[in-house]
């Protein structure tokens, strides 16, 4: 079973649903972001998503396209990242870590030689937004074949036939977007989330996070209450922007955050 694995395991074990955090790797500077990391553990996170700074990212909204903007002006690559993940590993061992992130920065460094460095740098889970099942074989046989889980997304316009193939393929958790469009944007409808969910489980065993379109504590409950995980980042990130110009004070606003989330699904 892999890191991932293991941590909703033990989650289910204890009757709790997984809070997933997400941050850019790079945003506003690098030099905070491994603290970063560390806060949110400390808040309460189970997983860390940590995004990969990249240039047109086209399944996120203005948001987390700054933030992106913000780490790529200090030439964050993806080589960066996985340094970033090394240098968590030495002090947390336990806390899974998945790169959120999009394929050409992959391809540039090889799959091959890019799963070697992200297997030894600590990295549990890969989620490439612009690679489809049908051509991402490749990626996932090098990923597998060194525990790494791919993990997948599925969007409420997802038919029964792609549900299946894509819970067929996926590792780790199945990610659910829970509103129609990029991060950030949309209402969320509970009840159609509720729906959609019911659809994916039919299909599935693994675990099935929610995210984009959870912005507070209060939604996190309510999602929590269906959903095996919660996965929140356009909140998250646009605190980060708001304190760019003062980074000492990004830690303790994302704890707060986190924290009161972590509360909220605790006691829903």
């Amino acid at each position: 079973m892999s890191l991932i694995g293991q941590r909703f395991a033990q989650l289910k074990a204890q009757h709790k649903k997984a809070l997933i955090p997400f941050i850019t790797a790079g945003d506003p500077i690098p030099e905070i972001t491994v603290d970063l990391m560390h806060d949110l553990v400390s808040a309460g996170a189970d997983i860390i998503e940590l995004g990969v700074p990249f240039s047109d990212p086209m399944a996120d909204g203005p948001v987390i396209q700054r933030a992106s903007e913000r780490a790529l002006e200090h030439h964050v690559s993806l080589r960066d990242v996985l340094d970033m993940v090394s240098r968590f590993r030495q002090l947390d061992v336990e806390t899974p870590v998945v790169l959120m992130g999009y394929l050409n920065p992959i391809e540039v460094m090889d799959y091959e030689p890019f799963a070697d460095q992200a297997a030894d740098a600590g990295v549990n889970g890969i989620l490439v937004v612009d690679v489809p099942p049908e051509e991402g074989g490749e990626l996932q046989q090098v990923l597998h074949a060194r525990s790494i889980d791919q993990i997948f997304l599925l969007a409420p316009t997802s038919t029964k036939d792609r549900i299946r193939r894509i819970c067929s393929l996926a590792g780790g958790f199945v990610y659910y977007v829970s509103v129609k469009g990029v991060t950030g944007a949309g209402h969320l409808d509970l009840q159609s989330v509720d729906d959609k969910l019911k659809e994916i489980r039919a299909e599935t065993a693994l675990p099935v996070g929610v995210g984009f379109g959870i912005k507070d504590a209060q939604t996190a409950a309510a999602v929590s209450g269906m959903a095996d995980a919660v996965v929140v980042g356009s909140a998250l990130v646009s605190r980060v922007e708001a304190l760019a110009d003062e980074p000492e004070k990004i830690g303790a606003s994302l704890r707060e955050l986190i924290s009161s989330m972590r509360h909220a699904i605790d006691t829903a």
